[in-house]
């Protein structure tokens, strides 16, 4: 005698709710691992205990995913003396940078041709 496939078990748990969701829940991991490049996780638990009567068994199923999680947001900020954050260091000088006019911007008269 040889065992029945699992799968023909799952489709009975919640009356092939479970397998609908487990399904579902592992196309989203995919797309979220693609997307990511980073590795997730999918758990089916599925609990058998014996009815009170009639030598049934009782079999409840759970789905639990762990996507692959977003990268953190992060800023480069510089302290100051007095303890708070800027985005451009207090301790390098400034300078006063000004912008020149490119020869494309110069009038027709001021260009000099060959």
């Amino acid at each position: 005698m040889s065992a029945r496939p699992i799968t023909d078990t799952l489709r009975h748990i919640g009356g092939g709710v479970f397998i609908d969701t487990a399904s579902d829940k592992l196309a989203e991991l995919v797309a979220a691992v693609d997307s990511s490049g980073k590795s997730g996780r999918i758990d089916l638990s599925i609990n058998v205990k014996k009815a009170t009567r009639g030598g049934a068994m009782i079999l409840t199923g759970k789905v639990k995913v762990t996507k692959p999680a977003d990268e953190p947001m992060e800023a480069m900020l510089f302290a100051t003396p007095e303890g708070n954050l800027v985005a451009d260091d207090p301790h390098q000088q400034k300078l006063d940078l000004k912008s020149v006019p490119s020869a494309s911007e110069a009038a027709p008269t001021q260009l000099k041709s060959a």
